[in-house]
């Protein structure tokens, strides 16, 4: 089992480094509901998370996604086509890159994040986590792997479970320096913001390719076994 984890450590840091989620975290943090919403937030991506990761496994056992010679081929072809598909985002990402000086919009419903509700703000972390291209792409990748292990019994479920925990380190952590940060908590959080939102698109370019480049080592790996 720990080496299945290790093999999707890549995977959940890239989850984690999630910066419009965790710009949107900070903003929520900043509002007069903001504990309440940004711990709703952050089980909405818990469960985002677990749940494609729980329907990947469910439906990666019984089609045979390990065998006695490693992961099975399918597997290697499923690692290609993230790996591809995340190097040509990582491209596309360089070209979409705001000029020098500018700052990449931020998504419209930001604007009404000091409106949300518990349940509008879980709903928005769930669907940030499981819809979003570059986490489902992930998630599929990890748990691809993972079931493709051949782990016995729940310990599948208990690698999903330490990537889904890796994976949300990225908004607990704002919440943990809101709650535990003191009087500098909320300049900390905006520094956070602030660079986050610049350096956005060359974060997201260099995490496609890298995690892409390791996809596709994956695939061909599974392939040519």
């Amino acid at each position: 089992m720990g080496k299945a984890i290790a093999g999707v450590l890549p995977e959940a840091v890239g989850v984690a480094i999630s910066p419009i989620p965790i710009i949107a975290v900070v903003l929520m943090l900043a509002t007069p509901r903001g504990k309440s919403n940004g711990i709703a937030f952050l089980i909405g991506w818990i469960v985002g998370l677990s749940a494609v990761g729980t329907i990947v496994l469910l439906v990666a056992d019984p089609a045979g996604a390990s065998s006695d010679a490693g992961p099975a081929s399918w597997v290697g072809w499923l690692f290609l086509a993230l790996g591809i598909l995340a190097v040509l985002a990582g491209i596309l990402q360089f070209r979409k890159r705001p000029k020098p000086g500018e700052v990449t919009a931020l998504p419209s419903w930001m604007k009404a994040i000091d409106q949300f509700t518990a349940g509008r703000a879980s709903a928005i972390g769930l669907a940030l986590a499981s819809v979003n291209p570059k986490n489902l792409m992930l998630t599929l990748a990890a748990a691809a792997a993972i079931a493709s292990a051949g782990l016995a019994g729940g310990e599948s479920f208990i690698a999903l479970g330490v990537f889904v925990l890796i994976g949300s380190l990225g908004l607990a952590i704002p919440i943990v320096i809101y709650l535990l940060g003191g009087a500098k908590a909320a300049a900390t959080l905006e520094d956070m913001r602030q660079w986050l939102a610049i350096h956005n698109p060359a974060i997201m370019t260099v995490l496609f390719v890298i995690i892409g480049m390791k996809l596709l080592s994956n695939g061909l790996q599974a392939l040519l076994t």
